[in-house]
């Protein structure tokens, strides 16, 4: 056998198992790829026991009505009563309307057995007690409203999801009826559904919806109201990445003084910036020296909070955003 046809027959042998040596791992990528999908990115959101489940007993310090200030149990274990449940995680207009009027409603039905209560979720119990107090005209007083002791992810027995706005629950007879977690609360949207859903929980006919405690104040307040200020043309200079720090500061102490003369641009201010912030996108939003007065403005005009009620409009983009 000559040196060139061994070399041939080498390489053919080379050839042989590198091809059906690729196989198994090629098949074992197949397969995992196949029992191991990704995930949808429409997953459903769950929030708190589900239909079915135990509702487990619950307490809250309460900060309206005779008992404010004490930490008692608003539901029992295995409670009898049909029982509305209203978690509010974000403290928003959309999220406090809802809550306004489904506990307003729900304290029409006390009579017919309806136990019911609102709990808000914070790490700062202080503070929440400063802003449910500040808002209490927003919210139904004979319905018992406090703070949950577990901190803003609620006790641990409910497995709330902090990433939504509101987590409402209906039970009966200790046992969840219907869970609706909600991101983004509607009172056009979900109102109607979860009305039908408690009605049929403890009977009578479903309301309309204008006929709902607080719902014509509402109307009139919504067209009587002003709408919030728009902040773009007081914040673009601020947020300006080119800006210059005397630029920046100069166009600081503008909005400043609007904020002086106008508590809604306040207000503003304190939305848009604890926004940006919460959201961990300050350092999108112009020089260090403009985050500085963005880190200021969150804490400066806390105590302007929006009122829940009031139109608001969306936080201005920032440079990188607006070039997306």
């Amino acid at each position: 056998m000559t040196f060139s046809t061994l070399r041939l027959r080498l390489l053919a042998i080379v050839l042989f198992l590198s091809v059906f040596a690729n196989q198994p791992a090629q098949a074992w990528q197949q397969r995992t790829n196949t029992a191991d999908p990704q995930p949808s990115s429409d997953e459903e959101i769950f929030s708190g026991p589900q239909a079915g489940e135990p509702l487990p007993e619950l307490s809250a310090l309460l900060v309206m009505g005779e008992q404010a200030g004490k930490e008692v149990i608003v539901v029992k274990e295995e409670q009898p009563e049909p029982t509305l449940l209203i978690f509010v995680h974000n403290i928003t207009r959309p999220s406090i309307g809802l809550t306004r009027t489904l506990s307003g409603y729900a304290h029409t039905r006390t009579d017919d057995g309806l136990k019911s209560a609102v709990i808000f979720l914070t790490d700062d119990p202080t503070e929440g007690e400063t802003r449910i107090k500040r808002m209490q005209h927003a919210l139904t007083a004979e319905i018992p409203t406090g703070i949950s002791p577990e901190g803003s992810e609620g006790p641990g027995s409910y497995g709330l999801n902090r990433n939504v706005s509101l987590t409402i629950l209906i039970a009966e007879k200790g046992l969840v009826k219907f869970s609706y977690p909600l991101v983004q609360p509607s009172m056009q949207v979900h109102l109607p559904q979860i009305l039908k859903d408690l009605v049929s929980v403890i009977g009578g006919k479903v309301p309309p919806l204008e006929s709902l405690p607080g719902m014509a104040q509402m109307a009139a307040r919504s067209e009587n109201q002003t709408t919030a200020p728009d902040m773009r043309p007081l914040l673009s200079p601020v947020i300006r990445r080119d800006a210059a720090d005397d630029e920046v500061v100069a166009a600081a102490e503008r909005v400043e003084q609007a904020a002086a003369r106008n508590p809604a641009v306040g207000r503003e201010l304190n939305r848009i910036t604890n926004t940006i912030i919460n959201a961990g996108k300050l350092e999108n939003y112009g020089t260090p020296k403009a985050q500085e007065y963005l880190k200021k403005w969150s804490v400066k005009y806390k105590d302007s909070a929006a009122d829940p009620t009031e139109n608001t409009r969306p936080a201005p983009q920032s440079n990188r955003e607006s070039q997306q």
